[in-house]
């Protein structure tokens, strides 16, 4: 994280030039690149202390020093007599997203679905060590742009020729494997009791939301075009879609409020649907204002944004009650059984009627084996 810190500030000071900066990338990729490695190492030495016999926490680790180490060549670029071995230290940082993939083979209880899949972990570890190996002994290095930076310790004549295919076979078995640890997920989700499926919704939840981050980045550079502001808001997208899987791993891997996923995942389509709507509501009235009716622009703008605000509390409310009946379902039944039960209480005085309320409602809640109600009284008697 230091060094990575160190490559981003010295590089904001001292800029490279035009015919290095591709060799370097640009800013947006520095500030992802050092959110990553803060949230990968943090949360990967926190497991690794709260988990140490789960190699996830070691994995995330190894993941974030991976990056460092891309950083660290970012940095020697400046230097000419660095400048190779800045760019020979460019293709680490697929190494951390090879580590990504055991990740998610071992997610969450850091051991595989089944034997089943062993193939895949011994084919991903053959595409990381092919991928190193290539990298290091090509004749060019094949992370600069451009391609012809010799390589210090490369292997010339047809040797090289194969380790410069190595690497490349080795980029693609790699994002095979990635796939199918995808695809792994959804095979130890069916096989999972309560408890893993939570968690795996933590990951799943995480990494639906860093896709429409990255999205919504490409689709508003698209629309808008690249600029200050388009930059802007693709860093603060990708900046937060590198935060969000590893803080999503931490808190299944550890089971903290594992079970509010449903809670979040129901308040997170309902306001994505809520903002949908009232968007479209503002965006039609001003529209309507503007060309059928006349308004002057100001005035439209102000009356669609007070309508805007005005609906709000009932679009969200109506909302929130149809996508909690769909995704948090459990919470909606409770909630209602619960809200029946102390609408009843409010009018009932006798204790034993009070006692079987109760424990019928939490039968019918939470359906347990066995019920029982400790009343304790005062001593006096009264």
């Amino acid at each position: 994280m230091a060094i990575t810190a160190t490559a981003i500030s010295y590089d904001a000071l001292n800029p490279l030039p035009a015919t290095l900066a591709d060799q370097s990338g640009n800013g947006l990729d520095m500030v992802v690149g050092l959110t990553f490695i803060a949230a990968f190492a943090t949360v990967g030495a926190l497991l690794a202390w709260k988990r140490p016999g789960n190699p996830i926490g070691w994995l995330l680790s190894g993941s974030g020093l991976a990056y460092a180490l891309g950083g660290f060549g970012q940095l020697l670029i400046h230097f000419p007599r660095t400048r190779t071995l800045g760019n020979w230290l460019g293709w680490t940082w697929l190494v951390g997203l090879g580590l990504c993939v055991f990740v998610l083979l071992l997610f969450p209880a850091g051991s595989l679905p089944s034997r089943r899949w062993r193939p895949v972990a011994w084919a991903a570890g053959a595409g990381l060590a092919g991928w190193v190996l290539g990298n290091v002994f090509a004749p060019t290095i094949i992370s600069a742009s451009p391609a012809t930076v010799p390589n210090p310790v490369g292997v010339t004549g047809a040797p090289g020729k194969i380790f410069q295919v190595m690497a490349g076979s080795s980029a693609a078995l790699i994002a095979a494997t990635a796939l199918a640890a995808v695809l792994s997920l959804v095979f130890r989700y069916r096989q999972a009791q309560a408890a893993e499926r939570a968690q795996l919704r933590w990951l799943v939840y995480a990494g639906a939301l860093t896709v429409a981050a990255v999205v919504a980045g490409l689709l508003t550079a698209q629309i808008i075009g690249t600029n200050s502001t388009t930059t802007n808001l693709q860093n603060a997208l990708g900046s937060g879609a590198a935060v969000l899987l590893p803080a999503a791993i931490g808190i299944a891997v550890l089971r903290y409020r594992l079970y509010d996923i449903d809670r979040i995942i129901s308040r997170t389509v309902a306001y994505a649907i809520v903002t949908g709507l009232l968007i479209g509501v503002y965006a039609g009235l001003v529209l309507l204002a503007t060309h059928l009716l006349r308004f002057h622009t100001p005035v439209a703008v102000a009356a669609a944004t007070l309508a805007a605000a005005a609906l709000f509390n009932p679009v969200r409310r109506r909302v929130q009650h149809q996508v909690d009946r769909r995704f948090n379902r459990a919470r909606y039944d409770a909630d209602q059984v619960a809200a029946a039960f102390a609408a009843r209480l409010k009018d009932t005085v006798d204790l034993n009627s009070v006692r079987d309320d109760l424990t019928g409602i939490v039968s019918r809640a939470l359906e347990p084996a066995h019920v029982s109600v400790w009343i304790s009284r005062p001593q006096d008697g009264s």
